[in-house]
């Protein structure tokens, strides 16, 4: 994710400077089936962050925002809609860094949290630490007033569908032929 500044001629000769928000939604082959889930959560993230930015907020606020609303959507392997491990749960991470200096705030093995973007936010701007995991950022994140939820109110669908997928064919992934001898690959 980036956060810039455009710059422009108004027809009176002055500049404005309008800032610019830029998502991507993941890497990799996307089912036909997804493309427009995917393509209208990166919208809305772009919203969300750019409606930050526009009311004077930072650029972490926005890249915090952008990624809540793509966490909160089944459609990115992130928040609600995470890859599901082998125990079927849902173990997630984020991480977070603010250009300016390079300090970062990351935590990994998140289970009972909606948007661990916001956890790794307090972790670079309310602790010592750059990266938390497991035990330590779960207790890191009650200190800061996050509040936890079932793990399963994390699982999607897609993802159960996925992880039966997974553990029918034994495959970590497979590749298809399409109709017109494209290839296609798929990530678990």
């Amino acid at each position: 994710m980036c956060v810039c500044v455009a710059i422009s001629q108004n027809l009176d000769g002055h500049f404005a400077m309008e800032p610019v928000i830029i998502v991507h939604g993941g890497a990799g082959s996307i089912p036909q089936s997804r493309v427009k889930g995917k393509f209208d959560g990166v919208k809305v993230a772009v919203i969300a962050g750019h409606k930050v930015l526009l009311q004077g907020g930072s650029a972490l606020d926005a890249v915090e925002a952008a990624v809540v609303s793509m966490e909160e959507d089944e459609n990115f392997n992130a928040g609600y809609g995470s890859v599901l491990n082998l125990r079927g749960e849902v173990a997630m991470e984020a991480s977070i860094m603010r250009g300016e200096d390079l300090n970062s705030g990351a935590v990994t093995l998140v289970k009972e949290f909606r948007n661990p973007i916001s956890i790794a936010h307090k972790v670079l701007t309310d602790s010592p630490h750059s990266f938390l995991g497991g035990e330590g950022a779960k207790l890191f994140a009650l200190e800061k007033g996050f509040s936890t939820v079932p793990p399963e109110s994390l699982i999607s669908e897609n993802a159960k569908n996925a992880l039966e997928e997974f553990l029918q064919h034994g495959e970590f992934g497979r590749t298809e032929i399409g109709v017109k001898n494209e290839v296609g690959n798929f990530w678990f």
